[in-house]
């Protein structure tokens, strides 16, 4: 039996080679027009590209299942026709979410966007007799994750060793994670609020006015999720009153546009959506694009199969 997998033009020699030898590779062109038909498919692969992949779809012909490079499928999850089976990338990105969560904390808890703001300008912040001013260490701190997924037990492995105490809401109560409906009570237990959940109708603005100030005066809340899971105006407003510090890999609008009210707020650290790109990241993917297409030849359970936006 052969796998006719279709991946998107210019991937490269070494990522193809993490393939079964049963596969047989198409690509599609991801410049220009494409054909009324493509081809006969089993599985579609799309990276972040997905609009092509959407184009794609109805050009294949038996196409059983759409591949994500992505852990996050909001963008497609409302496109792809029901016959076909999404599956998201979950666990590709758990290491470098994780690491960039740790280091937003310990950033924004040590005060680091203040010294490089004060580097660039080349002034030294003094703080003279002050022997509190550099900021708040972790031992004793409770962190509030906000999606308890494979991404959030990352973060808490990682978070541990540093003394953080750990409160935890998932989609699904389990013994030590509550659910969203609990959160009203939690949130003003934590110092730090990690928020990691997938944008779906349910979580889209979950991270409300009401949400915001229910948080603890000075506590941090990181966003490695989706920047619509958190009102933006409602973050400025507690941003500008310094109720709240913040950290953000994602925005909406993204990308954030030149003059955004979000650039000049206070106590914010803001980076590009980076925080699962490193270098390892191709080959983690394709590892898993590889195992997707070993299960499919061996007729068993695909991983990650999305469902309800999840």
């Amino acid at each position: 039996m052969t796998v006719d997998l279709w991946i998107p033009a210019g991937t490269g020699g070494d990522l193809r080679a993490l393939l079964p030898a049963e596969t047989a590779v198409h690509e599609v062109p991801m410049t220009g027009e494409l054909p009324p038909h493509l081809g006969h498919a089993d599985i579609l692969v799309t990276d972040f590209r997905w609009h092509r992949a959407i184009e794609a779809i109805p050009r294949l012909e038996g196409l059983r299942v759409l591949q994500s490079l992505s852990a996050g499928v909001d963008a497609i999850a409302g496109r792809v026709p029901p016959h076909i089976t999404l599956c998201d990338a979950a666990g590709v990105h758990d290491i470098p979410v994780a690491e960039w969560v740790i280091a937003a904390v310990l950033a924004s808890r040590h005060r680091f966007p203040e010294y490089v703001t004060a580097q660039a300008a080349g002034h030294w912040l003094d703080q003279g007799l002050d022997l509190t001013g550099g900021g708040a260490d972790l031992e004793g701190a409770t962190a509030l994750i906000v999606g308890h997924g494979s991404i959030g037990r990352a973060v808490e492995k990682r978070l541990r060793p540093f003394g953080v105490e750990f409160l935890r809401v998932a989609r699904t109560a389990r013994p030590g994670v509550s659910t969203v409906a609990d959160l009203a009570a939690l949130v003003p237990r934590a110092d730090i609020v990690i928020v990691l959940v997938p944008l779906t109708a349910e979580t889209r603005g979950l991270v409300d006015r009401e949400f915001l100030a229910a948080m603890r005066r000075g506590a941090l809340l990181v966003n490695a999720a989706r920047g619509a899971v958190v009102d933006t105006a409602a973050l400025v407003e507690a941003l500008r009153a310094r109720r709240i510090v913040a950290a953000l890999d994602v925005t909406d609008p993204e990308p954030l546009p030149d003059g955004h009210p979000l650039w000049s707020c206070p106590g914010l650290l803001i980076t590009p959506h980076v925080a699962g790109a490193v270098l390892a990241l191709p080959e983690r993917a394709w590892r898993l694009v590889s195992d997707q297409v070993g299960r499919y030849l061996r007729g068993e359970p695909l991983l990650n199969v999305v469902v309800d936006g999840y």
